[in-house]
């Protein structure tokens, strides 16, 4: 498993060590609660990212249905 370095050097996103900082602080120092915090915040993102995939599939799929068989798209 490949983890992320504690910082990120690309600055576009802050790092492991400043998220897991956040989140304790959120939660006053309880670190049971912060980890609880940080697992239901990435499983709705997870979830998130999920539904917008099927979303994109189906989105696919009803153009390869509209364009036919011959690979035209018309309206």
């Amino acid at each position: 498993m490949s983890y992320e370095p504690a910082e990120r050097r690309d600055g576009r996103a802050p790092g492991v060590e400043t998220i897991a900082t956040a989140y304790l602080a959120a939660a006053g120092g309880d670190a049971a609660l912060a980890l609880r915090r940080a697992i239901a915040d990435a499983l709705a993102d997870l979830g998130e990212a999920e539904r917008r995939t099927r979303q994109q599939d189906r989105l696919i799929s009803q153009g390869y249905v509209r364009a036919g068989r011959g690979g035209r798209f018309t309206l």
